[in-house]
């Protein structure tokens, strides 16, 4: 088989599969506002989240983000949100830590309870059209939370085209059900077990 062959098969097998990819997307013409699960063991779970936050932020799209159980520790996406982009985003960071380090349930769960509260003011203004509750399958797993509350609260009172992005591993099966989209990230290997710890510009 000649090159030009070769070629013109690859040309013919693309404009096949484009004929019928084009009829696929031809039938997908709904919107609606999503709820959006990133959960797992694997890292990136924040990572792709923020990455939409970016992605609104430079559509010029209001968004916010609640950070539950994470503490007042610097990171490269909160710092350039403050420090640029605060006019488009909002961002509150609720928690005071890992509850590993906190060790005072009590304190965690008002603190949870406050984050989710505010997310709830977030979520139902319409001026934001994606709101990240960063973290908050930790506070659903160690039931800070209650996850009935939470998925009602989804289902009933989102509006209609606000999309909303929960991360956290171990995402509850109630919310996995609620959700439009989820995705779980599979750890296959992290330096972690190598010893290395986190990084900057890696991690945070």
């Amino acid at each position: 088989m000649t090159d030009t062959d070769d070629a013109a098969r690859h040309a013919a097998k693309m404009a096949k599969k484009k004929t019928a990819r084009d009829k696929i997307m031809a039938t997908k013409t709904d919107q609606k506002g999503l709820v959006v699960v990133h959960t797992g063991k694997g890292k990136g779970k924040s990572t792709a989240a923020f990455g939409m936050i970016f992605r609104c932020i430079a559509h010029e799209m209001p968004c916010a983000v609640v950070q539950f159980i994470k503490g007042g520790m610097s990171t490269g996406e909160r710092d350039l949100i403050l420090a640029k982009f605060s006019d488009a985003c909002q961002f509150h960071t609720m928690g005071e830590g890992f509850t590993w380090e906190t060790q005072d349930k009590s304190r965690d769960m008002e603190m949870a309870a406050a984050a989710w509260e505010k997310a709830k003011e977030l979520i139902r203004d319409p001026a934001n059209k994606m709101v990240l509750l960063d973290e908050i399958n930790i506070a659903l797993r160690y039931d800070y939370l209650d996850i009935n509350e939470v998925v009602k609260f989804l289902l009933e009172e989102k509006p209609e085209m606000t999309h909303v992005v929960l991360t956290g591993r171990n995402a509850k099966e109630e919310l996995i059900e609620a959700a439009d989209l989820v995705t779980e990230m599979e750890l296959i290997k992290h330096p972690f077990r190598s010893g290395i710890k986190a990084q900057i510009g890696v991690e945070f």
